[in-house]
C-alpha cells in the first residue's frame, strides 16, 4: 500500500479519486464512485428549506472559515451515536492537516456563545465551543466536500449553506460530495456517471479560483 501524502492525495483528487480508511485503525483505500454525487452551485439546483434559512437568517451560530482546521476534522473522526467506527483514521487526519497547513484544504466552522463574555470580535474564543463544522479540499474551481459533524442541531447544515454561499461568491463550478446519502438529499444532490463527472472536473481544475 502506498503511504498517503499530500502530494499523492492532491493527484488523486485531480484524476476523480479520494482516499477512505476501511476503519479507525484499518487501511486507506481509494475509491472513485460512479455515479458521482455533486451538489449543484446555481440558485435553481441548490435547495435549501424554508426552516433552515429561517435559522440562518436568525443567525443562530457565529461562523468563521479555517478558524479550528483541526477541531473540525476531530469532530468529524469522532465516534457518532450508532457507531463507533469511522472512516478518517490517524494517517487520513494527519495528511489533511498538512494540506490545510499547505493552503489545500479547509474548513467551515459552527460556532455558539456559551456565556455573556463571548464577543463577535473573538469569534472561537472565551466564551464560544464548536457546534458544529466541515471540511474538503479546493483545487481550481473545483471543491471536494469530505466531511461534516454537529453538536448542535443544524449545525453541519449551516455550514454547508455558509459553504454554498461562499463557494458561488469566489466563483466556483463544480462542489463534489462524493455519495450520496439522506443527509444530503434534501439539498438537492445530483448523481453524474462517472465520464460527466471527470469531464466537469477537468473544467474545473484549471480555473483561477482563490477560496
Amino acid at each position: 500500500m502506498m503511504k498517503l501524502t499530500p502530494e499523492l492525495v492532491l493527484r488523486a483528487y485531480c484524476a476523480g479519486a479520494f482516499p477512505m480508511a476501511s476503519s479507525r485503525t484499518g487501511r486507506v483505500d481509494w475509491y472513485s464512485p460512479d455515479p458521482r454525487a455533486v451538489l449543484p452551485l446555481g440558485d435553481d439546483g441548490f435547495h435549501v428549506s424554508r426552516s433552515l434559512k429561517r435559522i440562518v437568517r436568525q443567525q443562530r451560530f457565529a461562523m468563521t472559515h479555517d478558524r479550528a482546521f483541526e477541531a473540525v476534522i476531530a469532530g468529524c473522526a469522532a465516534p457518532r451515536p450508532d457507531s463507533d467506527e469511522t472512516w478518517i483514521n490517524h494517517d487520513i487526519i494527519n495528511t489533511y492537516i498538512a494540506l490545510h497547513r499547505d493552503g489545500w484544504a479547509h474548513s467551515i466552522e459552527a460556532w455558539s456563545a456559551t456565556d455573556d463574555t463571548a464577543s463577535l470580535n473573538d469569534v472561537g474564543g472565551p466564551g464560544w465551543q464548536l457546534a458544529g463544522g466541515l471540511y474538503g479540499l479546493a483545487i481550481g474551481g473545483a471543491f471536494f466536500a469530505e466531511s461534516k459533524f454537529t453538536r448542535q442541531r443544524d449545525a453541519s447544515k449551516v455550514c454547508l449553506v455558509h459553504l454554498v454561499e461562499h463557494l458561488r461568491h469566489r466563483g466556483f463550478t463544480l462542489l463534489d460530495v462524493q455519495f450520496n446519502n439522506p443527509h444530503i438529499t434534501q439539498f438537492g444532490v445530483v448523481e453524474l456517471p462517472r465520464d460527466t463527472y471527470l469531464r466537469q472536473l477537468a473544467e474545473a481544475l484549471p480555473q483561477q479560483v482563490q477560496w
